[in-house]
């Protein structure tokens, strides 16, 4: 018997014969039968559909949300308004290091949903209050520069919202939270529906000839467009600043979790950076392997995969700040020097 959660969408994955992988707690669709190639190049070129159902909602509303949530996180939500998202960061308050890094759905006045990661909803849901509503809903992500136009067909209004908009809508009577993000580089948008009313929802996505793609996709999507993940580029030991994610911290702000930690850190300099390499071949660097200079290692490949867009290899990496874009490095796999260079990123960017 698994132990593992299920997406509502569990048995449309097993009938379009998905391969099924553990991933933060859940039992989750890594590729179809199209493998994660055609997949990828489908959300690059056309449109693509998720089920992101395994990322946590934690709805927090009321008199005083706004106030949790500014006090919990990084970034600063006077930024925005309702009927927008932003994208922010939890920090640890004794070292700064991202616990998680989430988006707030700003969904009306005093109502909001906090998407966290997948592992880390009870984390966040601690630090900010709230009530959990992850098994309420399936998630569903439409990416790929012919998402919208594709969706349109089926539900016109979600096709019709911005970038990091967020507006509650009607689906054949079924009310949805539709947001304008994603993970992937691509325009599109990310569609909570109502448990009783996702198959109905996916098989009509389906119908408009938009291509089921899984978590193998997803992950070499995200690293094409430079996004970190959690437990690779952000977590423990890792803050904002290390992972050149400092446009996220709202300085401006009296106080935030982790603030006097971060500030001694942007004060003295950080000792490493999150960069990108682009190797040569179709070899893909791993996670794990040392970044070599001259021989010596100077830092740790914290991603790394072939880009199916680019036909080399890719990888993220921590390195010396001073390091300059276009310095030869070599990346060791496995006893094996793999040549490569620091490019600046992302490595494809948004057409």
């Amino acid at each position: 018997m698994s132990t593992y959660e299920v997406s509502p969408l569990d048995r449309f994955h097993r009938q379009l014969g998905a391969k099924m992988v553990p991933f933060g707690g859940w039992e989750m669709p890594v590729a179809y039968q199209a493998g994660t190639l055609d997949e990828h190049l489908a959300c690059r070129n056309d449109a693509v559909v998720f089920d992101v159902s395994h990322l946590g909602t934690v709805r927090v509303e009321g008199t005083d949300a706004l106030h949790r949530l500014q006090f919990a996180f990084t970034n600063d939500l006077h930024k925005v308004a309702p009927g927008r998202a932003q994208y922010t960061h939890l920090l640890d308050e004794t070292d700064a290091s991202v616990l998680d890094d989430i988006i707030v759905w700003w969904v009306r006045d005093g109502v909001f949903d906090v998407m966290p990661n997948a592992s880390n909803t009870d984390r966040v849901r601690s630090a900010i209050g709230g009530t959990e509503t992850t098994r309420d809903r399936a998630v569903l992500a439409v990416q790929g520069p012919r998402a919208k136009e594709r969706l349109a067909a089926v539900f016109a209004d979600a096709a019709e919202v911005g970038r990091f908009r967020v507006a509650e809508l009607d689906w054949h009577g079924t009310p949805c939270v539709v947001a304008g993000t994603g993970y992937t580089g691509e325009a599109g948008v990310e569609i909570a529906v109502p448990v009783d009313a996702a198959g109905d929802l996916w098989s009509a996505i389906m119908s408009c000839g938009i291509m089921p793609a899984g978590l193998g996709a997803r992950d070499t999507l995200r690293l094409e467009a430079g996004l970190p993940l959690h437990g690779h580029e952000l977590g423990a030991g890792i803050t904002s600043l290390q992972a050149g994610l400092g446009w996220v911290v709202a300085w401006g702000k009296d106080e935030f979790r982790g603030r006097e930690a971060l500030a001694a850190e942007r004060d003295r300099g950080v000792a490493r950076l999150l960069r990108g390499i682009a190797t040569e071949g179709r070899r893909p660097p791993r996670a794990d392997c040392a970044v070599l200079l001259d021989g010596a290692p100077i830092g740790t490949v914290t991603s790394g995969n072939f880009s199916p867009v680019l036909e080399h290899g890719i990888a993220l990496a921590f390195l010396p700040p001073a390091l300059a874009d276009g310095t030869e490095v070599a990346i060791d796999v496995r006893g094996s020097a793999l040549p490569g260079r620091v490019v600046p990123l992302p490595f494809v960017a948004k057409k």
